[in-house]
């Protein structure tokens, strides 16, 4: 009997690791180019954090509270969202279920993007664009306003391995990560993906919005 027991608990024990691991590897993200989380996204905007509480937000299905976090935010820029400010933005209360952990002194800028949910609040996971606004590159803080709307209609496709190629004309073939082995690479920095003329999509590289001359281009 006391085998049989011993073998219950070991199978317990190692289900309960097996939970455990599973619970601190449960948010996984696909990296994607600053452009696609852009075109995801419902809001993006540029803050600093300010505050920070727990908040209850309902109860899940078995009446127990859900918590979330709620950060306070002083808007500088919006870039794409709502007519009004945002506010507050809300994520997890742990980074196992995509929680997202901002510095709330007031003194860091943030690029944010996330989605809106029911009632007009901004929710945020680990799995949206968000960054310190001094770690970006002068190409993608100038392409939030000028470019990156216009490649919305494009698909930004991830090199998995090579060789690697685009599978239709709207697509822009990414290879930071296979090349450069890092996902903010040249491409990342320094490259939109824009349709032009003919429909198709090319990568180009500049400060400045595409001239008519390459958007009618018909090859890259």
């Amino acid at each position: 009997m006391s085998l049989s027991i011993n073998g219950v608990l070991c199978t317990l024990t190692v289900l309960i690791l097996w939970r455990g691991e599973e619970l601190v590897e449960a948010c996984s993200c696909a990296p994607v180019h600053p452009q696609q989380a852009f075109c995801n996204a419902d809001v993006v905007i540029r803050a600093k954090v300010v505050g920070e509480k727990t908040v209850d937000t309902g109860n899940d299905i078995y009446g127990n509270p859900i918590k979330r976090i709620q950060y306070e935010v002083k808007q500088i820029k919006m870039f794409k969202g709502p007519d009004q400010d945002i506010e507050a933005i809300f994520t997890s209360p742990v980074s196992a279920v995509c929680g997202v952990t901002l510095d709330t002194s007031g003194k860091k800028e943030y690029l944010i993007s996330g989605k809106v949910e029911a009632g007009g609040k901004m929710h945020v996971t680990l799995c949206d664009y968000i960054t310190p606004w001094e770690s970006m590159s002068p190409t993608q803080k100038k392409s939030l306003t000028q470019r990156y709307q216009m490649g919305c209609d494009c698909k930004i496709v991830r090199c998995p391995s090579l060789p690697c190629a685009i599978s239709a004309p709207e697509e822009c073939l990414w290879t930071d990560l296979m090349i450069e082995k890092q996902v903010h690479g040249r491409q990342a920095n320094h490259y939109t993906c824009v349709k032009r003329a003919d429909g198709s999509c090319s990568w180009y590289r500049g400060m400045t919005p595409p001239k008519k001359e390459f958007l009618d281009m018909e090859d890259p």
